[in-house]
């Protein structure tokens, strides 16, 4: 990076050995609440994309008064653009069950669950080799907790946690309303930490380092270091670990072909970059938030094309649950098809624009309240693409 603030970093692929079990031994020996303390003192942000800080989800799900909690580590990597949780559960499982182990020791849960999406089943045999031999370790360490693997089937929406819940119990895959939330009432109704695949990971590094080293990289608002999935037009495709809120000109330095016109920073759900605004945007929770996908458009790309496709995913991926996602998806991909065939007038983008504002408002889950966060920065910045 040019910014050597910024720098490729490397801890969930370490080179340096990992001793995972060793890890959790040593974890095992402190009290629940200073790990959550240590959680919270990281600054670790979950890593899937909303954001929220890790051990605050931890410290609430403690608290409850329950009998009964659950672990969930959520590895429904549905996102367009996403492949990073696919590199982590192949390379590093290990560093995902122990950080999973941690989480049920400091909130008092004795049963964890891996949600694998459906299309990551060829992965099932290898995880389920390194699963038995790791709830047979930590048996023997004399922590009572185990881990089991649930399959999912396809639908982007069980990569929302509450539809995961929901098809995790034998039902269809639809959000639930909220609240209450998953650390009052999750997954079979009891208090639930759900996770995503490399924030769990983080865990299991924070403990072996240290709250410090990890509060240590990153901006005030972005502790720590985040993987991505880098694609599209770009000579070095592929899995890279750097630290969050750089802005998105360094990325582009770094990763560009040196035509890069635009950068959707989140996956297909995520906002596009246009090359006028990279200097000014940070990839961070202080500018624009990402689970990790970043795809760069060079100028042979149609930024209609990639609307488009993008609109055509979510209209199949929605669950049909919430009027404003069902109809508003069809809608909005009807709209820039009639304006593209000169059917609507160029300004009837404007009450497309509209329509995808309200259907942030109004949508039951993220999937269709995210609709508006591509619709909007590839109209705004775009237009032409979308009218000649």
């Amino acid at each position: 990076m040019k910014d050597k603030k910024l720098k490729k970093v490397d801890l969930i692929f370490e080179n340096v050995e990992c001793n995972a079990y060793e890890v959790l031994e040593n974890t095992l020996k402190r009290d629940p609440d200073e790990i959550i303390l240590d959680i919270i003192d990281s600054g670790l942000k979950g890593r899937g994309g909303a954001g929220f800080p890790t051990g605050l989800k931890w410290k609430f799900t403690k608290n409850e008064d329950s009998a009964v909690k659950y672990v969930i580590c959520n590895a429904d990597e549905g996102e367009p653009g996403t492949f990073k949780d696919r590199e982590i559960l192949s390379r590093v499982p290990l560093k995902i069950f122990v950080g999973m182990a941690i989480c049920g020791y400091a909130i008092g849960a004795k049963e964890g669950f891996l949600y694998l999406r459906g299309e990551y089943n060829f992965l099932l045999k290898e995880l389920n080799v390194i699963l038995n031999d790791f709830n047979a370790r930590i048996k023997s360490m004399g922590f009572d907790f185990t881990v089991s693997i649930k399959s999912g089937s396809g639908a982007y929406i069980c990569g929302e946690e509450s539809a995961l819940f929901e098809s995790m119990e034998g039902k269809r895959g639809e959000p639930r309303n909220k609240p209450p939330y998953p650390t009052v009432s999750g997954y079979n109704g009891k208090p639930t930490v759900i996770n995503n695949v490399e924030t769990l990971c983080h865990v299991t590094m924070i403990s072996r380092l240290g709250a410090k080293q990890f509060k240590d990289m990153g901006t005030t608002d972005s502790r720590g270091s985040k993987v991505f999935s880098v694609s599209g037009d770009t000579p070095i495709a592929g899995i890279y670990e750097l630290e969050l809120g750089m802005t998105v000109q360094e990325f582009v330095d770094e990763f560009g072909d040196g035509d890069t016109k635009s950068v959707q920073v989140g996956g297909a759900s995520g906002h596009c970059v246009p090359r006028k605004n990279f200097k000014d945007t940070i990839i961070g929770f202080e500018g624009i938030p990402t689970g990790g996908s970043m795809m760069l458009f060079n100028s042979s790309r149609s930024m209609y094309n990639v609307l488009h496709d993008y609109l055509e995913f979510f209209a199949e991926e929605s669950c049909g649950q919430c009027t404003p996602c069902r109809v508003g998806c069809q809608q909005l991909l009807k709209g820039v098809e009639a304006v593209k065939r000169k059917e609507r007038p160029p300004q009837y983008l404007d009450d497309l624009k509209k329509l995808a504002g309200t259907m942030k408002l109004a949508s039951k889950c993220g999937l269709g309240q995210s609709v508006a966060n591509p619709f909007i920065s590839i109209v705004d910045n775009f237009r032409e693409e979308m009218i000649y």
